[in-house]
């Protein structure tokens, strides 16, 4: 998934006709994103950041650090990019305010992370299992951001032609047992601080898969996982970027264009009558 969605990224960054100096990777995963940016030649310097000294490339420029506390000085760079990191963000947008202080005039924001329908599959059966088994349920799976959350925090926190679309990627398993296996080697096993502090019984795990292979399996007996895929992109403010036009300022009436008659906003029509030609 780290690899599939940096090549993502890659192909988004590659459609922008410029060349950035200094680029910083928010969770660097290894230097999975920095290796499918390698072969286009935009990025000169790039700088790799992660919360583990074990994420991080020996021979690439690297720096522990914290989302949340980011140590880079006001316009140190002209690219920040993230894959797959920035759910992990508990001040989600305080980041993005750190982000674009960051950012030089003109720079980019470009990231990736996962979006509010993010193994719905999987939640459902593991509250059905939990309901039926012990009675109640703790959370399981971190809390996402949906698309509309996401362009809002991009306006928010004060970038320009800010933009947010999305993906749905579907991955198959042979047995939800093995897709969880599969989430804690990919380090996203549930780190909410409200989990439960013992460990999940047997019953709970085995029932979760039943229910989940009786409600999603294919006619091959494979189970489903969804993976919604939320993109963002914003840059810093610049003078040259494009701007809104002034209200009032248009050259062309709206009703010239859709070939009908204008009216002003005080003008109600039966809808059962055919307006006549104006005098």
């Amino acid at each position: 998934m780290f690899r599939e969605i940096a090549s993502r990224l890659a192909d988004r960054l590659a459609d922008i006709n410029r060349s950035f100096d200094r680029a910083i990777d928010l969770g660097a995963h290894g230097g999975i994103l920095r290796q499918a940016l390698a072969d286009g030649g935009k990025v000169k310097n790039f700088v790799e950041t992660e919360l583990s000294t074990h994420m991080i490339s020996a021979d690439q420029t690297a720096i522990i650090a914290d989302e949340e506390l980011l140590p880079f000085a006001a316009q140190s760079a002209d690219l920040v990019v993230s894959n797959l990191n920035l759910h992990w963000v508990n001040d989600l947008p305080g980041t993005l305010i750190q982000i674009k202080r960051m950012l030089r005039p003109d720079g980019l924001f470009l990231a990736a992370m996962y979006g509010g329908d993010t193994l719905s599959e999987l939640r459902h059966v593991l509250i059905e299992a939990e309901t039926a088994t012990s009675g109640g349920i703790a959370p399981r799976v971190s809390p996402f951001a949906d698309l509309a959350d996401a362009a809002a925090l991009l306006q928010r926190a004060g970038f320009t032609l800010p933009v947010a679309d999305m993906d749905t990627i579907t991955v198959t398993y042979p047995d939800a047992l093995t897709l969880m296996r599969e989430l804690r080697g990919m380090g996203e096993a549930n780190a909410v601080a409200e989990r439960r502090s013992t460990f999940t019984s047997r019953d709970i795990l085995f029932d979760a898969a039943a229910r989940y292979s009786e409600l999603y399996a294919d006619s091959d007996g494979r189970i489903p996982a969804t993976f919604q895929i939320l993109y963002l992109a914003g840059w810093a403010p610049h003078e040259s970027q494009q701007q809104p036009a002034l209200p009032g300022s248009a050259q062309t009436r709206l009703a010239a264009a859709l070939e009908t008659d204008e009216r002003s906003a005080g003008e109600k029509t039966d809808p059962g009558i055919k307006p006549g030609p104006k005098t």
